[in-house]
């Protein structure tokens, strides 16, 4: 009987040893566990410091050429020779067409036969006016005379000159508008004729940033046409009056076109390099968003983080000027901002790579 009340006693105590082995095996498991949630997280932090900053105006502009002209013929005529081809490069008076002026060529020869006449008319008069045999008032008469048909022959030749179309300045020809033979008048276009060796390029300011734009200031420009490259100018001028309806004032710039690149119409996104200053200026990855608020996560003094609330001024190439929240000396965290929350402990990140491969900086210096 007693053997039999042994074994059942230990058949009842033995799911309890069980269980309490298993109990004691669960509390040595939570004890690491519970030291890993304690450990710092690793992040890449940054110390805010000022740095030299521009800030940007942002418009739209439109390309011009530095002269531009439609050209055209001062008189009505028929078109005997086309010396030019579309989109051609002419040099400054360049002969572009020619017209027919067999009727100009006719009044020319008549008005120098006149004008040799009257030359020879005046001479001799003059000779017999110094020997006193015709009154000086009749020598008068005939130098008037001879003066207006050397008028008439220079006016001949600028009708001659007027059949030749040439090119006020060198620039790049548009498509032909005329072919031999036909007849065009002084409203026809014969081709277009743009110079451009420099680009304008005007764009509007805003009255509150009058103050700020001045001749020489560095402009950038980008267009569709081109993805990704960006040309480079300056101020050249500020209009002296602001529109009263849009509160704006023009600027222009002017933009090197070694390349040929800008063409005039064009639509340019531009942006006006205020002059450089200092600011505090930290990566925009750094930035949390949350809705309207944004902040970024401070180390305090333990290690442990805040959460800081800025305002962000101006954003260009990856970076952010901070306006108000932060101060030079303040350490921020700059990546990894996704794990973290107020409290927590961080450290720098230790380099995951070998000392002989590039490694991750941990903190940068501005």
């Amino acid at each position: 009987m007693l053997n039999r009340f042994a074994l059942r006693a230990l058949l009842v105590a033995l799911p309890l040893l069980l269980l309490a082995a298993c109990g004691d095996d669960k509390g040595a498991q939570a004890k690491p566990n519970g030291n890993a949630a304690e450990r710092p997280i690793p992040v890449t932090t940054q110390v805010v410091q000022a740095s030299a900053w521009n800030d940007t105006l942002q418009a739209l502009g439109t390309a011009k050429a530095r002269e531009s002209v439609t050209l055209t013929a001062k008189v009505s005529e028929i078109v005997q020779d086309v010396h030019f081809e579309s989109g051609q490069q002419v040099a400054a008076g360049q002969k572009l067409i020619t017209l027919k002026g067999d009727a100009a060529q006719a009044s020319l020869v008549q008005a120098e036969a006149t004008y040799a006449e009257a030359e020879r008319l005046y001479r001799r008069q003059k000779e017999l006016a110094d020997q006193q045999l015709i009154a000086r008032s009749q020598l008068d008469t005939q130098l008037a005379l001879r003066d207006a048909a050397a008028a008439r022959v220079r006016q001949a030749r600028a009708d001659i000159g007027d059949r030749s179309v040439r090119a006020p300045f060198a620039g790049v020809l548009g498509i032909r508008q005329v072919s031999p033979g036909s007849l065009i008048t002084a409203n026809s276009s014969i081709a277009t004729l743009d110079d451009i060796s420099r680009m304008y390029v005007d764009f509007q300011v805003p009255e509150a940033a009058l103050a700020s734009v001045a001749t020489g200031h560095a402009v950038t420009a980008a267009t569709t046409a081109y993805p990704g490259e960006t040309f480079q100018g300056t101020v050249e001028t500020v209009d002296a009056r602001i529109d009263p309806t849009t509160r704006a004032v023009t600027v222009r710039a002017v933009f090197p076109n070694p390349d040929r690149k800008l063409r005039p119409g064009m639509l340019l996104d531009v942006r006006l390099f205020r002059p450089e200053r200092q600011a505090l200026v930290i990566p925009e990855i750094a930035v949390v968003q949350v809705g309207r608020d944004s902040f970024v996560y401070r180390v305090k003094a333990d290690g442990s983080v805040e959460q800081a609330p800025i305002t962000a001024g101006v954003r260009r190439d990856g970076r952010v000027e901070i306006v108000e929240g932060l101060a030079a000396g303040e350490r921020i965290v700059i990546d990894g901002t996704g794990k973290l929350r107020p409290g927590v402990k961080v450290a720098d990140a230790a380099p995951a790579a070998p000392a002989k491969q590039d490694a991750p900086v941990a903190d940068s210096q501005g």
